[in-house]
């Protein structure tokens, strides 16, 4: 995620970290020499753009503007649905932390909170496509087995055994223990909510559609404007070009918010944060460096 000041007039011209630029600079560049090629064949041939009406052009630009703001909005609900749900993790497992502050033994109580940071680590790892055993094989215990499909979900359920025995044995109250095992069930619904973001793409034939007609309207545009603007079809071409590439690769790196591209989520950012709270809560120092962004990147 990218965490910088709002540049001034002149800087947001140039800024390029965090923009979409790069990705998107070479179909720029190249429908602008395709622009500049085709206002010199009008310049040779100009009969042939005579009966060129540029009507159906607008209408087909006004048209793709609403779809694709349209797919914008549904990614961005992806992206703030994600961070919503990581939101209830730290959210759940500090209110686990106070919930626990009666436990006077630290050996009782601190493999119960340092199991919830080996989820938290689990859960980034298992979004992001690695091992969630290694991710979080230094905070939980006793250890699970790696071949487990669903290495995060164990882990609740080694918590809530942890909370089970406590209460059995008399160290945690019935209401306690109550308010625990909800608190583990949040979880258990921010991780379903993580799978689901992860698991199910927007439909494939409706960004595929979008993708085709956006590079049909780009292509087709300066045939429509080469004869009314001359040699300023390319400049209004790599315009136009820009704005809905940029538009579509935005929309592509939110629709999957747990990746490690610059605008995704910064979940490595999140679990170190709730890793702080975890050892200082334990009485650990020196505590971890706190995140900061990298070059304005805080991943």
């Amino acid at each position: 995620m990218i965490v910088r000041p709002r540049p001034n007039q002149f800087a947001v011209l140039f800024t390029l970290k965090g923009s979409i630029a790069k990705r998107i600079a070479m179909r720029t560049l190249m429908l602008t020499l395709l622009a500049a090629a085709i206002v010199l064949i009008e310049l040779l041939v100009p009969s042939y753009f005579a009966k060129i009406n540029a009507t159906p052009f607008t209408l087909l630009g006004l048209s793709l503007s609403i779809f694709l703001s349209f797919r914008n909005n549904a990614c961005y609900d992806r992206w703030y649905e994600g961070r919503k749900a990581w939101g209830e993790v730290l959210l759940r497992v500090r209110s686990v932390m106070r919930e626990t502050q009666g436990i006077e033994d630290a050996s009782l109580r601190a493999p119960l909170l340092r199991n919830l940071c080996g989820f938290a680590h689990a859960l980034n790892a298992r979004l992001r496509g690695e091992s969630e055993a290694r991710a979080s094989a230094d905070w939980v215990s006793p250890p699970i087995d790696g071949a487990a499909p669903d290495h995060c979900g164990q882990i609740i359920h080694q918590v809530g055994r942890q909370c089970s025995a406590l209460e059995s044995a008399g160290v945690l109250s019935p209401w306690r223990y109550q308010l625990l095992a909800n608190h583990l069930t949040s979880l258990t619904q921010a991780q379903a909510v993580c799978d689901r973001i992860k698991s199910t793409p927007l439909p494939f034939p409706y960004t595929l559609l979008l993708h085709r007609t956006i590079y049909l309207f780009c292509l087709l545009l300066p045939f429509a404007m080469a004869e009314s603007l001359g040699w300023l079809t390319p400049l209004f071409t790599a315009i136009v070009s820009y704005t809905f590439f940029g538009f579509d690769a935005i929309a592509d790196e939110l629709e999957d918010p747990f990746g490690r591209d610059e605008n995704d989520l910064p979940t490595d950012a999140l679990v170190r944060t709730l890793e702080r709270d975890v050892l200082y809560e334990l009485g650990v120092s020196p505590l971890p460096p706190a995140p900061q962004p990298d070059d304005y990147v805080l991943r």
